[in-house]
């Protein structure tokens, strides 16, 4: 097995944060990660290194692609959003009217905004996906109009980890016509050289990571919280143990997919080519950490570059003022913020840090944020997930110590 490698460039002002990024390599706390600063419209470093493939034999490359999860909200969310710009969609707005088979079961006062502020009580499948069904977007969006809602829509912020991106998505199509992951590349990727895919070709599959994910079985500390009484847990580590045996959290990570008896959603299926070849706006873009970092720096710096336009300044500032704050009824009943679409404030990992900043996490550890008033665009990539106290460790340690320098 090779040693890790760091490769890229840094501005002398931010060495500081390459040497964070490099120990977190070295280390091999961070099997293969990309970090990429935009500072006022430039961008101020570029690093990668350590490994792309499980076996530890492909170094992690300037334009390896990863899964970044829940990040992917974002660059939905602003499809979303260049649409409310435009005056095609109204987020007060009864989601009937774009979408008329979507008013029934008690969905019918649904608005688009409850949508974009995981208010709308879909955040899970009534009954699971059948298997390796991602391509299937038809099938998707149809199962989840029919469906009744599992909370009552607009009362009830409950983290929609899956289902937003179907709903938002087929919002995005229904008024323009093209998927979202189309959308997304024709109106933004392309137009502003973002590196980011929402629904690969063979081609990018050809530079994509593998994912090291954790078990899909609690570890020892969760299989004690769940056994003990509640009589014994401190109340915060209740509501943790409440939340693992909810229908809420069950539905949100768990019931998305048929499994055989006895078995629970197998941890690998993000590494397969149909989980990767499908368009899963809520969970499955795939982007360097530059092309992250470059899209949340043009938001930083007002919406647009080069004589484009991605959002107005008065647009982003609606979006990145918070239109709900939890508890989240799916996380742990935490106080995550959102905009319309955009976490404003996300416990546990840098965004939040400062006033001014919005973005997105993801579940495997990936970061990605904007701060308005220093004019940051920060793009964080990995391919090992960690348990939640560590995961986002890294991220969290870059962020401190640029906030440090700034």
């Amino acid at each position: 097995m090779t040693k890790p490698v760091v490769e890229g460039f840094c501005d002398s002002e931010f060495s500081e944060l390459e040497s964070i990024f490099a120990k977190a390599i070295e280390s091999g706390f961070d099997d293969g990660a990309g970090f990429a600063l935009e500072v006022d419209g430039k961008e101020v470093l570029n690093l990668w290194g350590g490994f792309s493939d499980k076996a530890h034999q492909k170094p992690w490359q300037q334009d390896t692609l990863v899964n970044v999860f829940s990040v992917t909200k974002a660059m939905t969310s602003t499809c979303a959003l260049q649409l409310i710009e435009s005056g095609k969609l109204n987020p007060n707005a009864l989601v009937a009217d774009y979408w008329p088979e979507y008013a029934c079961a008690g969905k019918e006062n649904t608005k688009v905004i409850d949508f974009l502020t995981h208010r709308a009580g879909m955040f899970g499948f009534q009954s699971p996906l059948p298997q390796d069904s991602w391509e299937n977007w038809d099938m998707i969006v149809d199962k989840l109009a029919r469906q009744e809602p599992i909370r009552e829509p607009g009362t009830t912020q409950g983290y929609h980890a899956v289902t937003f991106g179907y709903l938002v998505g087929e919002l995005v199509r229904r008024i323009d016509g093209r998927s979202l992951g189309t959308y997304f590349k024709e109106e933004i990727a392309e137009k502003f050289g973002i590196d980011f895919v929402i629904g690969m070709n063979e081609e990018d599959i050809g530079r994509c990571a593998d994912l090291l994910l954790l078990s899909g079985k609690p570890n020892l500390l969760i299989q004690m919280v769940l056994a003990l009484p509640n009589w014994l847990l401190p109340e915060q580590i209740k509501i943790v143990k409440q939340t693992l045996q909810s229908k809420e959290y069950a539905k949100a990570f768990l019931e998305i997919m048929e499994v055989d008896e006895n078995e629970t959603l197998p941890t690998d299926y993000p590494n397969s080519d149909s989980w990767r070849k499908a368009e899963i706006p809520a969970a499955n873009g795939h982007g360097t950490a530059s092309g992250i970092a470059k899209f949340f720096g043009i938001l930083a710096s007002g919406g647009s570059r080069n004589s484009q336009k991605m959002l107005n300044p008065d647009t982003i500032k609606d979006a990145t003022t918070p239109k709900t704050t939890g508890p989240d009824v799916v996380l742990f009943q935490a106080p995550y913020k959102f905009g319309l679409g955009y976490q404003v404030d996300a416990p546990f990992s840098p965004i939040g840090m400062k006033q001014g900043m919005f973005g997105h996490t993801g579940i495997a550890g990936a970061t990605g944020f904007a701060d308005l008033n220093h004019k940051v665009g920060f793009g964080f990539t990995n391919n090992r997930q960690h348990s939640l106290g560590k995961l986002y460790r890294t991220s969290n340690n870059l962020a401190k110590k640029l906030y440090e320098i700034l």
